[in-house]
């Protein structure tokens, strides 16, 4: 249980947000800019912590320990893979979303796009991503939190709720406050906080008697040996002793196909949500490359290891655990003195917020920008355009909170995390192709779009409840899932269908095509719109993301080789990432994409 000078620290943190929150309030209130994009002024580490900051939710260090405890290190393949889509945002589109100025992601598609369908898409994708998806993140992120109440303090369910009520009326009282800003700078110091108290349960548990360093900790694992592997076996699935060993089919999946075709909430191939809120409130153009590949950098080589050591530990503490990601929270609970356990609690807490922060205020945008203010309240019927901005930041507010009592009741009905997400990763299956090309190639059309969002849920359906629920069962299924097969059908079904639905409907007029492209100039094939491009030849871009992905990998690898004093492939991995590092400064400075 907490003592008196743990809750001093968490009372004192939950003033400090809200300082913030009250410090940024008179600033947010001054327009929708101000209050969605923090007024385009945000510098380059602000927008990448703030990045990160949102991508570490209350569930991340206990998904991650559930990872390595059933199978190792390597395990963490199933998000590490995403980074060769996190690149490609940085250097193919961070620029682009910057120079679009535009305030929502969904706001884009009536620059790019023309007609009643491109409406209608703006409107249905404001629902359907700003209400419906985000509150069903919001609402794992809830069932996260309360679930590490529960081992926490052994609380009923009641009271649980309670206190994850408590804790999002807190975050969202600040975020309808405060905007952008306020939420981007409690996401620094929240981001600081959550990692502080990472660190130091890490380096106590290691330490513990129970463990014996990390000399200790590869001792008492001698006999499972891959849970120190840092790359998956490929080939047949299910190998004995717990390695992450997977089929071809799943390998392809996660390295060929997943990055570039599925939408998910802050992966989306070619950027959205509110990783492209960051980078469009960035300063300038370089800004936004730049907040991005520190997201890219802190994401995936500086943030897992503190986690993944826990993960080990629990290996060795807590054997057989029915969840495994429990864990986390136990080590918690047996190594942490009075304070520091308050401060870790503070640290889950900041991880939280964080995220709920970022999700208000990024739905919040949708609904009142994409919405409100386009179908119900546009500008022209108020008597003057501040009147009109003074509105829409109030109406922001109120959605906020709107959205805040919605989430809490969706929490309530949330059984299974791992359900909620398979189901947004299999209803984004195919629509990350139509999310790139839409940049390069101007015969990409609203119906295109409109073709690709709604493909998946058929696909999906069918496959769960047609192909999957009657014609495969027992070990067949564990083999079709565990293969990805439905992935690979309905990734091929929305791929052909939108590419059918584009050559059967016309183009976008050549007014249309003529604004975006001279707005934004992007490359690719535009035919007739073509004009010389600023970043140099497409070839030097393509060795910026392909050199970069080698430098955080290698980052990532140098890092986990020194901590477990592995020094000769520690140096290895170091030579790789410097010399990653100049061929991606030489090859930026080729592409300007860095000056």
């Amino acid at each position: 249980m907490l003592e008196t000078i743990d809750w001093v620290i968490i009372a004192a943190y939950f003033a400090l947000s809200l300082g913030i929150g009250l410090w940024y309030s008179k600033r947010a209130g001054k327009s929708s800019s101000e209050f969605f994009l923090g007024g385009r002024n945000m510098p380059w580490y602000l927008a990448g912590i703030s990045m990160v900051a949102t991508t570490f939710a209350a569930d991340t260090p206990l998904a991650v320990n559930e990872l390595v405890v059933q199978n190792g290190i390597s395990g963490n393949w199933i998000w590490w893979s995403a980074l060769t889509g996190g690149m490609l945002t940085t250097f193919f589109f961070a620029r682009m979303w910057r120079r679009a100025e535009v305030l929502t992601e969904l706001e884009f598609i009536e620059l790019r796009y023309g007609g009643k369908q491109a409406g209608f898409l703006r409107g249905f994708k404001a629902v359907y991503l700003g209400l419906i998806m985000n509150t069903l993140i919001i609402g794992w992120v809830n069932v996260a939190l309360m679930s590490i109440l529960k081992i926490m303090f052994g609380l009923p369910d009641d009271q649980v709720l309670l206190y994850t009520a408590a804790a999002m009326v807190i975050t969202a009282f600040y975020s309808s406050l405060s905007g952008l800003w306020g939420v981007a700078v409690t996401d620094a110091v929240q981001f600081l906080i959550a990692m502080a108290g990472c660190i130091i349960l890490a380096v106590i548990v290691v330490n513990s008697d129970k463990i014996g360093g990390i000399d200790g900790l590869k001792t008492q694992l001698a006999d499972k040996p891959w849970a120190f592997d840092f790359f998956p076996s490929v080939g047949k699935s299910g190998a004995a002793g717990g390695a992450f060993s997977i089929t071809w089919l799943t390998f392809i999946a996660f390295v060929g196909v997943q990055w570039w075709s599925s939408w998910y909430p802050g992966a989306e191939p070619g950027g959205g949500g509110y990783v492209a809120q960051r980078m469009m409130s960035a300063k300038n153009e370089k800004h936004a490359i730049f907040a991005t590949l520190f997201f890219q950098i802190a994401h995936y080589a500086l943030r897992p290891w503190p986690w993944i050591l826990v993960g080990l530990c629990s290996l060795v503490l807590y054997p057989g655990l029915a969840h495994p990601g429990d864990g986390y929270v136990m080590a918690m609970n047996d190594f942490l003195p009075a304070g520091l356990k308050g401060m870790l609690l503070v640290a889950f807490l900041a991880a939280y917020m964080s995220t709920i922060s970022t999700q208000l205020n990024w739905g919040a945008s949708y609904l009142v920008n994409d919405l409100y203010k386009r179908f119900t309240r546009p500008v022209s019927s108020f008597e003057n355009e501040d009147k009109a901005e003074k509105h829409y930041v109030m109406a922001a507010r109120v959605v906020t909170l709107l959205v805040m009592v919605i989430a809490l009741w969706v929490s309530t009905k949330i059984t299974s995390i791992s359900g909620v997400w398979s189901f947004i990763m299999e209803c984004g299956a195919g629509l990350g192709l139509v999310l790139i090309l839409r940049w390069y190639w101007w015969r990409i059309n609203a119906w295109s779009e409109i073709a690709a969002t709604i493909a998946p849920f058929i696909a999906f359906a069918v496959c769960k409840f047609g192909i999957e629920g009657k014609l495969v069962t027992g070990d067949d299924l564990v083999y079709w899932q565990s293969n990805k097969i439905t992935f690979f059908i309905t990734v091929a079904f929305t791929t052909v269908t939108w590419l059918v639905v584009t050559f059967m409907t016309k183009p976008e007029s050549d007014a249309t095509l003529s604004h975006f492209y001279n707005k934004v100039r992007p490359m690719g094939n535009w035919g007739k719109f073509t004009l010389p491009t600023n970043v140099g030849k497409p070839g030097y871009l393509v060795l910026c993301w392909l050199s970069s992905i080698i430098m955080i990998y290698s980052t990532l690898f140098f890092i986990g080789k020194l901590i477990f004093k592995e020094y000769t492939d520690a140096g290895m991995y170091a030579a790789i990432a410097v010399v990653a590092f100049f061929i991606l400064r030489y090859s930026s400075m080729k592409t300007k994409v860095l000056e």
